[in-house]
């Protein structure tokens, strides 16, 4: 049984800074794409950042230099380091994880990540 923790959200003024976890159980990092995608109300699930095999990133151009996705193979953990933040960052972010033998995903509950003055 695959479960994905999300913490870390909360309320950051313009140019801060946060860093979200997402502890996993029930699966072996090493077989598994991971990421982190938002969505805001009224819009589609955004992918933000993906780890993918070989430890190769990929980040949607709107956080390019800003944010970071890194794991930590032994805690079983995947982080977003997020900086220098915009209120267009404002959004549910959710952890997610996918097996490469057969597509299955999964996804954490949500963190609240809100930017504002």
């Amino acid at each position: 049984q695959v479960q994905l923790v999300e913490s870390g959200g909360g309320l950051v003024q313009p140019g801060g800074s946060l860093r979200l976890s997402c502890a996993a159980s029930g699966l072996f990092f090493r077989y598994y794409d991971m990421g982190w995608y938002r969505q805001v109300p009224g819009a589609q699930r955004e992918l933000v950042a993906q780890i993918l095999s070989g430890d190769r990133t990929d980040y949607v151009e709107s956080v390019k230099g800003r944010f970071t996705i890194s794991t930590d193979n032994n805690k079983n953990a995947v982080y977003l380091a997020m900086n220098n933040l915009k209120p267009e960052d404002t959004a549910v972010y959710y952890c997610h994880v996918k097996r490469r033998l057969d597509n299955l995903e999964w996804w954490g509950q949500g963190t609240q990540v809100t930017v504002s003055s």
